[in-house]
């Protein structure tokens, strides 16, 4: 596995994004990362997972996608956003700077 993206999809209390805005950036995502051939199991650099969550503690900023293990955190998304993020920096490898809120260092543990 490459990356794995996490975006906060299902809004569930008063602070969330309203609306289908959600729904619409999970759409693109699946969509994107399809077209792109990042979902491809047998990819060289390896696959690039995705997961719908409910919460990342971002509330009034979503939707919000976290991607892993980069770090990077992407607020204030809209359909277009993803399908930018997806080329620029997934298949780019170069972050789109202006969207990020916030970097997280993901420390690994030894195996």
């Amino acid at each position: 596995m490459q990356r794995h993206l996490l975006l906060c999809a299902t809004p569930s209390n008063a602070k969330c994004h309203q609306g289908p805005l959600g729904a619409q950036c999970w759409d693109q995502l699946k969509r994107s990362l399809r077209q792109s051939g990042l979902e491809d199991s047998n990819r060289a650099a390896g696959v690039v997972m995705r997961s719908k969550v409910d919460c990342l503690r971002h509330c009034q900023d979503g939707p919000v996608l976290l991607i892993w293990p980069d770090g990077i955190w992407y607020t204030a998304l809209t359909p277009e956003r993803i399908e930018r993020i997806v080329a620029e920096h997934l298949l780019g490898d170069q972050p789109i700077e202006a969207w990020i809120s916030q970097r997280s260092s993901f420390a690994t543990s030894p195996q």
